[in-house]
């Protein structure tokens, strides 16, 4: 006889597995909420545009903006892509004197924040800067082209931004095997057109992932374009907000913007669309590289040598000089304020970026459908959009619900409050995780697809399932990759400006907002010693690239 208590209410089974279906899609969709509700508060302001502020905005702001920007984001491709891809190619095909050296130094600028390249440039070749004041009272120069200009501003951000097609490229190149081109010159090819030919073309899924990257940060970048004082989006929308007051105009210039980075996104997956890239399984390390020699291997020495020393050893070399200048005078208390705000603030952004990269990718893992992933890759959009507009898009509903809750409370007790959510850091930690799910997304995913479904299986069969093969299995696999995901997090939060400028708390100040503060007032020595700090915790994620780098290089 069967125990009514024991026995399987019908349908039980149906109803528990669409119980653990749904799971996953209630996670994936919850994330990719985060990311499209501000997104679609910003674009709201389109549906009840003020003609007044549309007027302002058309007549005084919008062509200096879009001639700006388009002009920005048109310098910096070509500049990153012709350096980044040249650069790649050299270290990663060619030999010669440094080779091994700068293979890994020429990522070493990605530590710098581009703001702090930035304002180290200004504060050289400025008039009052260290350069032209030599030259005029050591040689009598005194015209130099102004710094302070769309191309100098264009120059600063290629400095700082090569790396990301430089990195990207030279993994393609790594990956071609150079014996394709010892078969092109065997067929009466040369170098340089096989280079052109077969080499380049097959490396553009990397080059335009790098260069795709270059753009997203230029159209997101805010404090180097403060610096220069040069007008782009990003800085409209913080004068909207901070000095005109005036949302509904920030949220309206944010939606442009939004429009430019659609249009980034979807030339890029258009781009790839179509196409289908071959690579060696060898990896090209059973050919030669190109040996440079004479001429040629001077040259090459050169070029790194110069980029590198322009892009990273004159500006933490000046950064130094002017950290101990102040540091006697500058160095107090407040520094320890700003050290907590800013570690506080990349630690609980790392871990809650982590954590829900971790949910997204296992409830990827758990349903892999095309829905799914569609889900995913809406949530882990946010990279694209820049930190102002998530600022905007955050503030707005959370201001909203704080003065449900004041007015509420107001007619049932009779008493006035203030903020409740507006003055917190949860604007803050919603717009980094808005911002940096992609960050954490990315290496969890890797770290999961390397465990195999036998795995899962051999588990299953010893009992262990659910949440209890996530924390005994999985999780110490993922150890690595979780670091990895919580190192670049963490980095990416501590350099942050516009959201943590826009959205911190009354008197919350961090090492960025520090920055950004003495270079308003053109204190660049002032502004060294957080900029020290930053740069220091900006080279973790490149000991890290460059520790799981090819071995072979």
């Amino acid at each position: 006889m069967i125990d009514a208590k024991k026995a399987p209410v019908p349908g039980a089974f149906f109803i528990s597995k669409q119980v653990g279906s749904l799971g996953p899609v209630a996670v994936a969709t919850l994330l990719a909420l985060l990311t499209l509700i501000p997104v679609a508060v910003v674009a709201s302001a389109m549906l009840h545009p003020d003609q007044t502020i549309w007027d302002h905005l058309w007549h005084h702001v919008l062509p200096e903006l879009l001639v700006n920007t388009l002009w920005l984001a048109l310098g910096v491709s070509i500049g990153v892509s012709v350096l980044g891809t040249g650069l790649a190619w050299l270290t990663a095909a060619c030999e010669f004197p440094g080779r091994k050296f700068f293979s890994w130094a020429l990522l070493l600028p990605l530590a710098l924040p581009a703001y702090v390249t930035a304002f180290v440039w200004i504060g050289l070749l400025d008039f009052t800067g260290v350069l032209p004041t030599w030259l005029r009272e050591s040689w009598g120069i005194t015209q130099l082209p102004p710094i302070r200009s769309r191309g100098g501003v264009i120059l600063v951000m290629i400095l700082a931004l090569y790396p990301y097609v430089y990195l990207t490229a030279r993994a393609a190149f790594q990956g071609q095997g150079r014996r394709l081109l010892e078969a092109a010159q065997s067929l009466g090819i040369s170098r340089r057109r096989a280079f052109f030919k077969i080499a380049l073309p097959m490396a553009r899924p990397g080059i335009v992932a790098g260069l795709s990257l270059a753009l997203m940060e230029t159209l997101a970048d805010f404090g180097t374009v403060s610096v220069f004082n040069y007008n782009t989006f990003t800085t409209a929308i913080y004068q909207a907000w901070f000095s005109m007051f005036s949302l509904p105009a920030a949220s309206q210039l944010a939606t442009i913007l939004i429009c430019f980075v659609l249009a980034l996104v979807t030339l890029e997956q258009l781009s790839r669309n179509g196409a289908r890239y071959a690579t060696s399984a060898r990896g090209g390390g059973g050919a030669r590289r190109i040996v440079l020699s004479g001429a040629n291997a001077l040259m090459a020495t050169s070029a790194a040598g110069l980029v590198f020393l322009l892009a990273f050893v004159i500006p933490i070399g000046q950064l130094l000089a002017w950290t101990h200048n102040v540091m006697a005078t500058d160095l107090d208390a407040r520094y320890l304020d700003f050290a907590w705000h800013s570690l506080m603030l990349a630690g609980l952004g790392a871990v809650l970026v982590v954590s829900l990269a971790l949910a997204l990718a296992y409830a990827q893992r758990l349903r892999p459908t095309p829905a799914m992933q569609f889900s995913a890759r809406l949530a882990t959009i946010g990279y694209a959009l820049p930190g102002a507009v998530l600022a905007v898009g955050f503030y707005i509903p959370v201001a909203g619900l704080d003065n449900l809750i004041i007015d509420a409370y107001r007619d049932s007790t009779g008493e006035e409050i203030g903020q409740i959510l507006g003055g917190t850091l949860a604007v803050m930690l919603l717009a980094y995780c808005a911002r940096f799910l992609a960050v954490g997304f990315g290496p969890v995913e890797t770290g999961l697809a390397r465990i195999t479904r036998g795995m899962d299986e051999a588990a299953q069969v010893l009992g262990t399932t659910g949440l209890k093969r996530l924390f005994r299995v999985h999780l110490p696999m993922l150890r690595a990759p979780l670091l990895a995901a919580t190192a670049l997090a963490f980095v990416d939060i501590m350099k942050e400006l516009p959201i943590t400028l826009m959205t911190r708390p009354f008197g919350w100040d961090t090492l960025a907002t520090r920055v950004f503060e003495m270079t308003s007032e053109g204190e660049w020595e002032r502004a060294a010693l957080p900029a020290v700090a930053i740069c220091l915790v900006g080279l973790l994620p490149i000991f890290f690239l460059v520790k799981h780098s090819d071995a072979r290089t």
